[in-house]
C-alpha cells in the first residue's frame, strides 16, 4: 500500500473528433527487432496503467499503431517488456518513434508534436538525474519543471510531470508543502476548466488527502476529523479501463461494502471467499461490492480481478488511502442506502450479519 490550457472551441473539437471515428497514430521503427519483437500499447488511468493492445514489429523493425482519437489529452506509452516509452496524445496526431532493442528506453527519439518532444526531454533527463546527478542539479532541475507547470498547469505535460515517478519516488511529493503547491496548480485549473476530465476528480482528491495528511503531521486532527456519515469520492478504473465512481454507485439506492484490499497477501483468498459467501447472499437484495486494489504489481490485480464478480478498481500508489485513515488492510466499510458510511467493519467474520442491517 505503502508505487491543458484548452479553451472551449478545443474541447468541442475534440468530442466531435471522438465521434466522427478519426484516429490517432503512432509508428516508427526499432533497430534490431524482427517479426516476433511484440510491443505493449498503454493508456495512462491515473497512476495505473491499461493495455490498450500488443502490435508485433515486421521484419525490418517497423511498426505502427492506429486508435480512435481521445475525447481528452491523455498519456500513453510502448511498452517492450519493462522497458517503456512515453508520449501525449491531444486528438489527430501522428506520432513518431524510432530506438534500438538494445536501448529501448534510453536512447530513443520521439516526434510529431511539440508536447512529446517536450515528455521525451523530460525523460531523458529523468535518466541522467536518476544515474547520480548531484542534489543541486537535480533541484535545479526540478525548479525549471515547476516553472513549466507554473507556465501551463492545465497542460498535458503538467499533468506528467506532477505524475512523473524516479527510481520508485515521485518527482513532486504530496507530502511536500513546496510539492503540493505545484500540484494544488494543476488540480485547480483541471476542476475549473475541465470538471468532465477523468484526471480531475483523481487530482483533486490528491490535493485534499495531501492537506489532511499535512494537518495531521501539525497535530490539527480536531479540523480534519471525517464524518463517518461522509463519503469521500473515490474514482479509478478497472482491469477493462472502465471508470468507476464510488459516490454514483451508492448513489444507486444499494448498500456498498467499500473494501481496500491487497491481492497478493496472504491474508486475500480467505478474505474474498467471505466477500463472495456475502456478495452471493445480499446481491439480490441490492449489494454491491465497491473493492480498491492496492496492489503495486498490476499482474497480480488483473489476474485476481478479471475472476471476481464485483467492482474491482487500481490504486497502486494508495492516492485514496488517507481519507479514510487506512492504517492496515483489508479495511471494509458499509455504506448504507443513503450514501453515508454507516459502519467501520472491524471483525470480517462478522460482515454478512452487518451488511444485513442495512439492507
Amino acid at each position: 500500500m505503502k508505487n491543458f490550457h484548452f479553451i472551449c472551441i478545443t474541447i468541442v473539437a475534440s468530442l466531435l473528433v471522438s465521434c466522427s471515428g478519426n484516429k490517432f497514430t503512432v509508428d516508427g521503427r526499432i533497430d534490431g527487432a524482427g517479426d516476433t519483437t511484440k510491443l505493449v500499447i498503454e493508456e495512462s488511468g491515473n497512476g495505473s496503467w491499461f493495455i490498450l493492445d500488443t502490435i508485433t514489429t515486421t521484419g525490418n523493425g517497423q511498426f505502427r499503431y492506429d486508435r480512435e482519437a481521445p475525447q481528452f489529452p491523455g498519456i500513453y506509452r510502448i511498452r517492450l517488456n519493462s522497458q517503456a516509452i512515453y508520449f501525449p496524445i491531444d486528438s489527430l496526431e501522428h506520432i513518431s518513434i524510432n530506438t534500438s532493442l538494445k536501448a529501448f528506453d534510453t536512447d530513443f527519439s520521439v516526434s510529431g508534436s511539440e508536447h512529446a518532444e517536450q515528455v521525451m526531454k523530460i525523460d531523458k533527463d529523468a535518466i541522467k538525474y536518476a544515474r547520480g546527478a548531484s542534489g543541486e542539479k537535480m533541484a535545479q532541475w526540478k525548479r525549471s519543471l515547476a516553472n513549466m507547470v507554473v507556465a501551463d498547469p492545465g497542460g498535458i505535460v503538467s499533468y506528467y510531470i506532477i505524475n512523473k515517478y524516479i527510481q520508485g519516488q515521485p518527482l513532486f511529493d504530496p507530502a511536500d508543502d513546496s510539492d503540493i503547491k505545484v500540484i494544488g496548480a494543476v488540480a485547480n485549473l483541471f476542476r475549473q476548466y475541465r470538471p468532465n476530465d477523468p484526471r480531475t476528480d483523481y487530482l483533486v482528491n490528491l490535493v485534499l488527502s495531501a492537506q489532511r495528511e499535512r494537518r495531521i503531521r501539525h497535530n490539527e486532527l480536531d479540523t480534519v476529523q471525517v464524518s463517518m456519515t461522509s463519503l469521500f469520492n473515490i474514482t479509478l478504473q478497472d482491469y477493462n479501463g472502465i471508470t468507476h465512481d464510488l459516490v454514483k454507485e451508492a448513489g444507486k439506492g444499494n448498500v456498498v461494502i467499500l473494501n481496500f484490499t491487497i491481492y497478493e497477501g496472504d491474508f486475500s483468498p480467505a478474505f474474498n471467499k467471505i466477500l463472495n459467501d456475502t456478495y452471493n447472499l445480499y446481491k439480490g437484495r441490492g449489494l454491491e461490492i465497491f473493492q480498491v486494489s492496492l496492489d503495486r504489481d498490476d499482474v497480480t490485480y488483473r489476474q485476481a480481478a478479471k475472476n471476481l464478480p464485483w467492482i474491482t478498481v487500481y490504486d497502486p500508489m494508495g492516492r485514496f488511502s488517507a481519507p479514510y485513515n487506512l492504517e492496515s488492510v483489508p479495511t471494509v466499510f458499509v455504506i448504507n442506502r443513503h450514501g453515508d458510511i454507516a459502519e467501520r467493519v472491524d471483525d470480517v467474520a462478522q460482515l454478512t450479519n452487518i451488511v444485513a442491517k442495512y439492507l
